[in-house]
């Protein structure tokens, strides 16, 4: 099939590629299984269709309000200073899926946004509704109002008021750390992440028809079949056919450099301040 849309019909793609059933293809199954989940979680980290912007919510447990408050780990220094060391489990687990997060939101109000009587709304209303010209939009500078809602938003990040929020993460850990004072982490308050999702092919089945995706798993598994074959070099085949493993690794090889080189320069996004 022309456009996979499973695991099956993606393996079948790419092996039709090199040759098969034609050919036979030197691959077990089992590294055909590991090319293709490492073809999949190179291209949900470098390419720019692999991830996705979402925006994901979450309130705060009870027991990530313990866990904040109470169970800090101690670590010593070795003889003769033994010094101890505190390290806070200041951490919400975060889903796997999760590969990178921009922005963290809401851990507590705050008087600058937080309601109707916050700093950033009465200017807002005092700049529209003026005791000299009544209603007047037209006398709206949108300007000036741009840029004071953007010293509102530094002096917010500045005092770390809570809507904006100092966090440490590593997709490796899938643990998201909150710095800021633990007594705003309240039971029930509500934690919004600005986050990259990854794309799971068994949810969205168009990735197995990506044209770099089956590109790129296609010379992996040629350069795995190059590394089976690598020490038959030059071999003399019946019907005199010549088996050369070297040469077929080696191609396998340069289309895979040149592939990854292309993503880093065509496909990737240009970097961001993203913590993952």
């Amino acid at each position: 099939m022309a456009k996979p849309s499973t695991r099956e019909e993606f393996k079948d793609y790419c092996l039709r590629r090199l040759g098969a059933p034609i050919l036979e293809i030197n691959v077990d199954q089992d590294q055909l299984d590991d090319i293709v989940d490492d073809a999949i979680q190179f291209f949900q980290e470098y390419h720019y269709d692999g991830i996705e912007l979402m925006y994901l919510k979450h309130q705060i447990t009870e027991e990530e309000y313990t866990r904040f408050n109470e169970s800090d780990d101690t670590s010593t220094t070795p003889e003769p200073d033994s010094a101890s060391w505190l390290d806070r489990n200041n951490f919400i687990e975060v889903p796997d899926h999760v590969i990178g997060i921009t922005k963290v939101f809401g851990v507590s109000s705050n008087w600058i946004r937080n309601d109707l009587f916050g700093l950033s709304n009465q200017y807002f209303l005092m700049d529209i509704f003026s005791f000299s010209s009544g209603f007047a939009f037209g006398n709206f500078d949108m300007s000036n109002y741009y840029m004071i809602r953007q010293y509102f938003e530094t002096l917010d990040m500045v005092v770390n008021t809570g809507a904006l929020v100092q966090f440490r993460f590593n997709k490796r850990q899938d643990r998201l750390y909150i710095d800021i004072d633990k007594t705003r982490m309240k039971p029930g308050n509500y934690l919004l992440i600005e986050c990259h999702r990854a794309l799971d092919p068994a949810d969205w089945s168009q990735v197995y028809n990506d044209s770099f995706l089956k590109r790129y798993t296609t010379a992996l598994i040629k350069r795995q079949w190059g590394q089976n074959m690598i020490k038959y070099n030059n071999i003399q085949l019946p019907g005199g056919i010549t088996m050369n493993g070297r040469q077929l690794w080696e191609d396998g090889d340069n289309e895979v450099k040149d592939l990854e080189s292309r993503m880093i320069s065509d496909y990737s996004l240009p970097p961001i301040d993203m913590i993952g």
